[in-house]
């Protein structure tokens, strides 16, 4: 499963076995007969090269935009009001919970009028992620413009229901970076890892140019709180005001460049409304069966009556929107925009870094920077995922190469424990088998509590160099003290381990249960198997991809 989980971050989408016999004729090579077998893989790897499957090339792309009329919308005169208050500023508000977060996506499309944008990572096939999309296509049917933008790494096998859900007049779908071999993920980062190893994991939604949500959430029950075994601790930020028109910006530039495939161009056949009324009636049953856990329409009616009140409450600040140009792919140079620009920010600290990041790999600069703030006096504390939560277990163990210098070097670190309090990931879930594990995937950093960034971007070579990334700066003490509390609990006792070195240099976790102090002098809760992929990892040495 971790070794998977590897693949999967590193673009590829299923595992690869190492220590099975490799057959010809049905004679078995032996271990001695390793040469052999690279001769094989070799011949192999050749041929598919040779008959590499190619994107289309007479692409039809219908440019589009986002609306400049959403004055004219309801949402859009809720929010002009206040933004006209607030001249030079923008309205914004962090979200929590798994909860509240699915519930303002779901009140989203049912106050949309004319647009509806949607730029994600992942899209899971699960409750969640059938929901939105049944709501999608009810606002559409409403004759609100849907505009759907998803990442081709996890969309193996379901160019079926996307087409199909296409086909309706009102819903545009594109595929960014897509994979040319429509069957295997694996055989196009064989024949093709120069382009299909960049990937677009931005993570938004807009509602008729007047309203936004940007964070760390794709779309899945992991990260809405709802799935059984494990969820997400993650942050998004809602915005109103003229930022929402930047991020509509950020939207149109992936939209309308060639990166972005309609997925009608990577199907074998046109789609009908036939074929989107069957994938309705096939996701609705599959919705009651599933059966959300919370009263979904209850919430959004409540939070759509409360929407006067949540505008008043807003946050009104000046902001501004960070992202990687999509252009860095095609034309093969690092996407190291917001990588730089935090750099640049650091700089200026004069007294506190707080850091909440689910994927934490730094290499030599990041660890002399961080040198650098210590000597300055500057605080830098540090949340990530222990080894026991982390659902990329390869990223740890690029995390753990920089551990014990970022200690030595001043960084007060933590890591998130996978029996982290309830309250600190969602809302209070206990299943048949006990309450399902933690795990952090929040990306916000607070500067000198003055200043908040939120997005998509993990502290990682990945998200700095190869991937595109999105997120929000805003200059507000408010905020930032709202975001700190936020962070203060995830660094709880209870919550997390606080990694130290002893008296001999070596690394220890301390924690609390019961009200009483634990230590433990290995990764606290980890499995040997959990243990040794990150320790071959980190033999490894291939920060650069984590």
């Amino acid at each position: 499963m971790y070794y998977y989980r590897f693949m999967k971050k590193t673009g590829y989408d299923r595992p690869v076995y190492r220590n099975e016999a490799f057959h010809i004729r049905g004679k078995p090579y032996a271990a001695d007969s390793f040469w052999g077998f690279l001769l094989v893989l070799l011949a192999v790897l050749l041929i598919l090269a040779g008959c590499a499957t190619t994107l289309p090339t007479d692409v039809q792309r219908t440019p589009s935009a986002a609306i400049v009329n959403y004055g004219t919308t309801s949402t859009g005169q809720l929010f002009e009001e206040a933004a006209l208050r607030h001249p030079g500023k923008s309205g914004f508000a962090i979200i929590r919970k798994g909860r509240p977060a699915f519930t303002g996506r779901i009140a989203m499309t049912a106050m949309a009028e004319k647009t509806l944008d949607l730029q994600y990572y992942i899209w899971e096939p699960d409750t969640t992620g059938r929901i939105l999309a049944l709501r999608l296509v009810e606002a559409a049917d409403r004759g609100v413009r849907v505009r759907i933008l998803v990442d081709d790494n996890t969309l193996t096998g379901r160019d079926s229901p996307i087409a199909a859900i296409d086909a309706h007049p009102n819903i545009a779908i594109r595929i960014f970076n897509p994979f040319a071999h429509r069957g295997s993920r694996l055989f196009g980062f064989l024949t093709d890892l120069d382009r299909v190893n960049h990937r677009m994991h931005n993570k938004l939604v807009v509602v008729d140019n007047a309203l936004a949500i940007v964070g760390g959430r794709n779309i899945g029950d992991h990260y809405f709180g709802v799935q059984t075994d494990a969820n997400f601790r993650d942050l998004d930020i809602a915005a109103a005001g003229p930022i929402v028109r930047e991020v509509s910006g950020v939207f149109d530039r992936f939209w309308n460049g060639d990166w972005s495939y309609p997925i009608s161009a990577l199907v074998d056949r046109t789609y009908t409304e036939a074929d989107l009324r069957d994938t309705m009636a096939t996701m609705r049953e599959m919705i009651s069966k599933e059966q959300y856990p919370y009263p979904l329409d209850d919430d959004v009616e409540s939070l759509i009556g409360q929407f006067e009140e949540i505008r008043d409450s807003l946050i009104w600040a000046p902001g501004q929107v960070v992202w990687d140009d999509p252009s860095s792919i095609e034309e093969g140079k690092e996407a190291a925009v917001m990588q730089e620009a935090i750099y640049r920010k650091l700089e200026t600290l004069d007294n506190e870094l707080l850091i909440e990041s689910a994927y934490f790999v730094l290499r030599e600069r990041g660890i002399q920077v961080a040198k650098k703030l210590h000597e300055k006096g500057v605080r830098i504390r540090i949340l990530t995922n222990s080894l026991a939560s982390n659902d990329v277990v390869a990223a740890h163990g690029g995390y753990a190469t920089g551990r014990k210098q970022l200690i030595e070097n001043g960084a007060e670190i933590y890591e998130l424990r996978p029996d982290a309090a309830s309250g600190t990931v969602t809302e209070k879930r206990y299943f048949a088998g006990g309450k399902s594990k933690a795990a952090l995937h929040t990306k916000a950093i607070v500067f000198d509590r003055e200043f908040v960034f939120i997005g998509s971007y993990n502290l990682d070579p990945r998200a700095a160099e190869i991937n595109t990334e999105a997120g929000v700066y805003v200059e507000s003490p408010e905020l930032a003290q709202q975001v700190v509390a936020y962070m203060d609990e995830g660094v709880l006792p209870e919550n997390s381990y606080r990694v130290e070195l002893d008296d001999g240099g070596n690394l220890v976790w301390i924690t609390e249960k019961d009200g009483q102090e634990v230590r433990y002098s290995n990764e606290p809760e980890s499995t040997f198997w959990q243990r040794f992929v990150a320790g071959f990892v980190k033999m490894l040495g291939i920060e650069d991809q984590l």
